[in-house]
């Protein structure tokens, strides 16, 4: 005997909820056009002070003023997780001493020109929950 499929919905997060869910995350993706190309990144992250501090192997330079930063856990086995987005302006960090305690404790993938700090002031905040539909 097999049983139907379950039912998902998407339910959209409270602010709160998803800043709690960001917060206990540590890996995203940092997603920024460069000409007519959408760029996705993968990431590390920390909240502080209100802001996010990315660590991304994408060049400072190529990073626009304005950027998204998405985090996720969706469970493949049964299809429910959760999805949060940041969106806003960012700025390079270049204060060296600065710089050297986020590489301390951010792990990246690449060293190099292509190590970039980032702290992300969002302007916005979304997320939604994938669970299943009750019946």
């Amino acid at each position: 005997m097999s049983t139907a499929p379950a039912v998902l919905r998407m339910v959209e997060l409270s602010g709160a909820e998803a800043l709690w869910l960001l917060e206990g995350s540590a890996l995203g993706r940092l997603v920024y056009g460069r000409g007519d190309l959408t760029v996705v990144r993968p990431g590390r992250h920390r909240w502080e002070y209100g802001r996010l501090v990315v660590r991304a192997p994408a060049p400072a330079a190529a990073v626009p003023a304005t950027a998204t930063y998405q985090v996720d856990e969706v469970r493949a086995a049964t299809g429910t997780g959760w999805s949060v987005t940041v969106a806003g302006p960012v700025d390079v960090i270049t204060d060296p001493d600065e710089a050297a305690h986020y590489r301390r404790t951010l792990g990246g993938w690449s060293h190099g020109p292509h190590d970039t700090l980032l702290r992300l002031h969002p302007k916005t905040v979304s997320g939604f929950r994938l669970a299943r539909a009750e019946t």
